[in-house]
């Protein structure tokens, strides 16, 4: 079974997102670094597009227990920020895994420039037909990105499928509260690709029928809320090479779309979750 027609839109929204490449190697200019001098030091501050930056991986890690020796999946890898960012820390391999080719080039790209290459890669493919032999990982990590991904069954067992029996599967995403209507689940749908929001209550359960005992699912809600309205800023910042790159309307539908999403943060119809588990 295909699901490409379902995430065709995916591929579109992180074709012209305002964090790529080309912004990452802008910033990095403007504080006088040029690409010969770029380390992983340099380059982890720029990279990380996630909700809580470097400090929420780090409670991701620590949560999983990954380990030097360990092989880690990151379902999602986008440009890999998180994935250079866990082999250099911790050592381990990481593999990423990613749907849309523009970002996985750059993965690629940044991570050559830092000389992380012997340690991650990356695989482009859907996160729903997992090109990965069973029990292949000891840990598969996610950050909030599996909101654009339909059919949650099939993402929990394909990441189950691919763990090491008693490997750890660790992940945040976005959440949809009873709060919310139909009319802005569609909006979202149509403007966030945000096809099949999944909730506390239904991700432990998709968990536990894929064989995995769930150790915690702790609700973010609240510290989300306040990172968002941070992000919505930080969106706003990057109007110049927004535009440069794709121009001023889609420089406008975003701060219209992102606007939508940060308001029902505030309105308490949008939530976030943390999950850990370990396959049975």
């Amino acid at each position: 079974m295909s699901f490409a027609p379902a995430l065709n839109p995916v591929v579109r929204y992180y074709d012209t997102h305002p964090i790529n490449e080309d912004q990452i190697l802008s910033a990095l200019r403007q504080r006088g670094i040029v690409l010969e001098q770029t380390t992983q030091e340099t380059l982890k501050d720029h990279d990380q597009d996630h909700f809580g930056g470097l400090e929420a991986t780090d409670i991701l890690i620590a949560k999983a227990g990954i380990q030097p020796q360990h092989w880690v999946l990151d379902v999602c890898s986008g440009m890999g920020g998180p994935a250079r960012y866990l082999a250099h820390r911790i050592g381990c391999h990481v593999v990423g895994l990613d749907l849309t080719e523009s970002r996985l080039e750059s993965a690629k790209r940044l991570t050559r420039i830092v000389k992380l290459d012997h340690l991650v890669s990356f695989r482009l493919g859907n996160a729903l037909e997992m090109p990965f032999d069973a029990a292949a990982f000891d840990v598969v990590i996610g950050q909030e990105a599996w909101c654009h991904i339909p059919q949650k069954e099939t993402l929990i067992a394909q990441c189950s499928r691919v763990l090491k029996p008693g490997g750890v599967v660790a992940f945040t995403d976005i959440l949809r509260t009873d709060r919310i209507s139909q009319a802005e689940l569609d909006r979202l749908a149509a403007e966030m690709t945000f096809s099949d929001l999944g909730s506390i209550e239904r991700y432990r359960t998709l968990l536990t029928e894929a064989g995995n005992d769930v150790v915690t699912a702790e609700d973010l809600s609240p510290l989300w809320a306040q990172i968002l309205v941070k992000r919505l800023a930080m969106y706003r910042s990057l109007q110049e090479t927004t535009v440069r790159k794709f121009g001023e309307e889609r420089h406008r539908e975003w701060d219209r779309y992102y606007s939508f999403f940060v308001g029902l943060y505030a309105e308490g119809k949008l939530g976030g979750g943390r999950f850990v588990a370990r396959k049975r």
